[in-house]
């Protein structure tokens, strides 16, 4: 993959967590952090660009936004943001993104060996692995740092940050599972996607 399209690849993918965070949320709990689809888009962005590549993207996303362009969820912008309660879930979403990036190619790296020798395609529990890569992002980053986030911003204790928290675990196993589904539909249209070096 040569440089410009690495570049445009991680722009378009910046831009499409912007939207995703744009669209109106859900508020819950009541403690200031609703309901998104930022996270389907974060965790895509792994999928399908790999770890090196879609840090990039996410990182560029929350860059932008900490300048001051609103593409946080509500159109929030600046380094305010860093004092609010989504804070911590900001700052963990290109680590996020990269580790189910890495994990998922050496799934997706290995299925397509497997598919090389013969194998076929990838069938459904190599994606359901790809799934897993998506939630290991999700419980080794996106939430213990949202938890922390929540605990330093709002002086919660852990106990009531982890209640806060749990309210969004279902919705983010709906949302990898369709990460995962349309970064199957992309990896398929382009398998080469599959064949980068994390």
């Amino acid at each position: 993959m040569t440089v410009p399209t690495q570049v445009a690849l991680a722009g378009v993918f910046a831009a499409l967590i912007a939207v995703c965070a744009m669209l109106p949320p859900i508020p819950v709990g009541g403690f200031g952090v609703p309901i998104t689809l930022q996270t389907f888009a974060v965790m895509l962005t792994g999928l399908v660009l790999g770890a090196r590549l879609g840090f990039l993207s996410v990182l560029l996303y929350v860059v932008v936004g900490l300048a001051g362009l609103p593409v946080f969820s509500g159109f929030n912008a600046g380094l305010g943001v860093l004092a609010g309660p989504s804070a911590g879930y900001l700052l963990a979403f290109p680590l996020a993104a990269g580790l189910a990036g890495a994990l998922s190619t050496l799934v997706l790296r290995r299925g397509q060996a497997a598919a090389a020798r013969g194998a076929g395609r990838m069938g459904a529990g190599r994606w359901v692995l790809v799934w897993l890569c998506a939630m290991a992002g999700s419980f080794v980053f996106v939430h213990p740092m949202g938890i922390a986030g929540m605990m330093l911003s709002l002086d919660l204790d852990l106990g009531t940050a982890l209640g806060a928290d749990i309210v969004f675990w279902p919705g983010d196993v709906i949302k990898n599972v369709l990460a995962t589904a349309v970064a199957a539909t992309v990896i398929r249209a382009f398998p080469a996607l599959a064949l980068r070096r994390f």
